[in-house]
């Protein structure tokens, strides 16, 4: 018997849109690790049983520095969820990433300082320390079907990419912006980590769906990354970013994700040090 599916949407800037699932209702969850962002909403979108959050809250509050990552997956987790897609805003790094283009990220570089990278911290309901490895970084199969459906549906997709995650919630300065090119990284953003992390310490399949809404600062233009200009590029392309979405979904959710899921459980099994007695 095959493994049901139930896919978590986390929505970030510009893509908290309850509108997309029907039969909403809203669900107020606590979790060991505290409260979420926001309430979750759960539904379904072309028949399949989905669960959305916006990253930031709905009114968009909560700074990437303060979301409470871990009570965010973990609630995903609670409520029964198999997969996480989420949306992201980028920076692009490369001349042939273009505002507006949508990335499958593949790989990606911490630059955060502030964040809790995991749910192994000493507490009483997970024992013993997390060393997961984060290579794969996302879930394969996962992107496999983003990528497929979005060259289905006729968008320009780059099938891979790097991204630096910063703490934020400034911009990067020049220098930065630089460095991370020389690093050979595809995109920047303020929220990827740790949340791939923490999806995949909870053995959820988790993909991103970054959009590159700007260059940053590292080109020679004058045009260097503001906020207005991100939230313009970000409303024009949006459509993209949900299209694809509910696209994917009941492809998703047609393929039997029993072996990737028990896969990642011994991923995450086999990584927990436990305490013992000398």
């Amino acid at each position: 018997m095959s493994t049901k599916v139930k896919i978590g949407i986390i929505g970030g800037s510009g893509l908290d849109d309850s509108q997309i699932i029907e039969n909403r209702t809203e669900r107020v969850v606590n979790t060991h690790f505290g409260i979420p962002s926001d309430v979750l909403i759960e539904g379904k979108i072309a028949g399949v049983d989905c669960v959305l959050l916006a990253r930031h809250g709905r009114n968009h509050s909560i700074m990437p520095t303060n979301v409470n990552y871990r009570a965010n997956i973990w609630a995903l987790k609670t409520l029964g969820c198999t997969h996480v897609v989420v949306s992201t805003a980028t920076g692009s790094l490369k001349e042939e990433i273009h505002p507006g283009d949508i990335v499958i990220p593949d790989n990606f570089i911490d630059r955060t300082t502030k964040r809790v990278q995991t749910f192994y911290d000493g507490n009483e309901l997970l024992v013993g320390v997390c060393h997961i490895p984060m290579e794969p970084a996302f879930c394969s199969r996962t992107r496999d079907v983003l990528i497929e459906t979005a060259k289905g549906i006729g968008l320009a997709v780059h099938p891979k990419g790097t991204v630096v995650t910063i703490e934020g919630p400034r911009f990067s300065s020049k220098g930065e912006s630089n460095l991370f090119r020389q690093w050979g990284a595809d995109l920047v953003n303020m929220t990827l980590v740790p949340e791939v992390v923490l999806a995949k310490e909870a053995g959820l399949c988790y993909a991103a769906i970054a959009m590159a809404t700007d260059y940053d600062c590292w080109r020679e233009t004058g045009e260097d990354v503001n906020v207005a200009d991100v939230l313009a590029t970000f409303k024009k392309n949006v459509t993209k970013v949900t299209e694809l979405i509910i696209n994917a979904i009941p492809k998703i959710a047609a393929l039997d994700w029993t072996e990737t899921i028990e896969e990642l459980a011994k991923t995450v099994n086999t990584s927990i040090m436990l305490p013992h007695s000398n």
